[in-house]
């Protein structure tokens, strides 16, 4: 279902009305979630994010990856997670542009990896030399990883509660108050929530 809303753009201003796209559909593994993608007419800015059927608190889920077989865990990571790499003191918190996706564990290192690789190549310019060093050992860590060598803890904190480590033995445990209160929000999180009540309502008809 598409849809107007009537809020400005939160990166260029336009005030002409955000477009809202709302999609109910049933994920495998994750139970029935609403997609709800907000689009901006006027710079392309784009969000997604995954709500689920059922309200949840602010979760914290902790995996410790062992071996190749879980890199193919599933994950569901919404908008606003802040997703951590213990051992390897890695922290990605979700911006003004950040979206929510489905993918595996594989996919989430995908995701630190690129990171690392643009910071390097940053490095080098600035002919870094330090910088370019703890770059390449992040590197070997990362690939360590991949090849069940090296033991990780992956650790994903929702203030939303609609992300998820798809694995029997997943640690899970509610978010402290101090937690809540550092972490961020993700962006426009009331329309998304928004978005998919109104999706799961249906279309409204007037006589």
């Amino acid at each position: 279902m598409e849809s107007v809303i009537d809020v400005s753009c939160i990166i260029c201003g336009f005030d002409q009305g955000l477009t809202m796209l709302a999609h109910t559909e049933e994920i495998a593994y994750f139970g029935e979630h609403t997609q709800v993608t907000l689009t901006c007419p006027g710079c392309g800015w784009r969000q997604t994010d995954f709500i689920p059927a059922e309200a949840r608190e602010g979760s914290c889920q902790t995996y410790r990856i062992e071996s190749v077989d879980d890199l193919q865990i599933r994950i569901i990571r919404g908008s606003a997670c802040t997703v951590r790499m213990i051992e390897l003191d890695l922290e990605v918190r979700p911006g003004s542009h950040s979206t929510g996706y489905v993918s595996n564990i594989e996919g989430v290192l995908n995701r630190f990896q690129d990171i690392i690789d643009m910071v390097g190549r940053q490095a080098v310019v600035e002919n870094n030399e330090v910088a370019v060093s703890e770059i390449a050992k992040l590197t070997d860590a990362m690939v360590e990883i991949r090849e069940g060598q090296r033991v990780a803890t992956l650790v994903f904190l929702d203030p939303h509660g609609h992300s998820m480590i798809l694995t029997d033995n997943v640690e899970s445990r509610p978010l402290t108050e101090s937690e809540i209160d550092d972490l961020p929000i993700g962006p426009a999180a009331g329309l998304m929530e928004a978005g998919a009540a109104q999706s799961r309502a249906g279309p409204v008809t007037e006589d």
